[in-house]
């Protein structure tokens, strides 16, 4: 049996209140809402840019010390380097997505 962490508990606990909220409440706090989507939409983008940012950091940092250690290597290593730095970009793309979709298609923006 697994661990849950005190912080796994906390984010279900506190996203339950967003999951069965009414829609009763969505009519009189316009104001709110809309700035809660923008905090949404920037989070979207925010967070994985972050976390995407530390990967290719220390997957560039990898490649630099294997080129380092082994020079001879350094066509493998550099191609897979930018394959390995393509998928991490495309977890910030993601987010993109996420944030414009958060905007775009949010009744109470526009």
């Amino acid at each position: 049996m697994k661990k849950v962490s005190i912080l796994t508990s906390i984010l279900v606990l506190a996203l339950s209140t967003v999951a069965f909220a009414s829609e009763g409440g969505a009519a009189s706090g316009g104001a709110v809402n809309i700035a809660l989507v923008c905090i949404a939409a920037a989070m979207a983008v925010g967070i994985p840019a972050f976390g995407c940012g530390i990967g290719m950091g220390t997957g560039i940092g990898g490649a630099c010390s294997g080129i380092a250690r082994n020079p001879e290597a350094s066509g493998k290593i550099t191609v897979t380097m930018i394959i390995g730095l393509a998928l991490i970009e495309s977890l910030t793309i993601y987010g993109l997505v996420i944030s414009l979709i958060l905007l775009m298609a949010n009744p109470f923006i526009g």
